[in-house]
């Protein structure tokens, strides 16, 4: 039980530190997704489709976690998930739909995806995130200062 409340610690430690965007079309979710990194203490903002990520990044913001919906207006999430990726961005993009067929999952992680969740997202299934990302930066990390 100490064990886990310590994972806990560390991802609540790392997500004060992170940045997310939402990018989902139907407000409800959104503001969910949004309001549940808030509580996580990351600070995130929301956009509506996939054409309003890319742009945000092309003028220059960055965020290390990336919630993309797949089925929106304009540009979807295969769509715009393949055009960051394009572009070098190298952020977590979790694909977070409620797509559950196989097939579709899979189009959509081919397109650049780092991980799928099935909405809605929930503590559980942040925190798994979180934990991939934390993985992520003690690799990094780890494989900087190898000498």
């Amino acid at each position: 039980m100490e064990a886990k409340n310590k994972k806990l610690l560390v991802s609540q430690d790392l997500a004060t530190h992170l940045t997310a965007l939402v990018v989902d079309d139907n407000m409800i979710s959104r503001k969910i997704h949004e309001k549940l990194l808030k509580n996580a203490g990351i600070r995130n903002q929301g956009v509506g489709n996939g054409k309003e990520a890319v742009d945000i990044h092309f003028y220059g913001q960055s965020f290390d976690l990336i919630l993309m919906d797949m089925d929106m207006p304009i540009m979807n999430g295969i769509q715009a998930t393949k055009k960051l990726r394009s572009m070098g961005i190298c952020s977590m993009i979790v694909g977070v739909s409620s797509r559950s067929m196989e097939s579709e999952i899979q189009q959509f992680m081919e397109a650049g995806l780092d991980d799928y969740q099935l909405k809605p997202l929930t503590k559980t299934k942040l925190s798994s995130i979180l934990d991939k990302i934390n993985s992520n930066l003690t690799y990094k990390s780890k494989s900087n200062h190898v000498i």
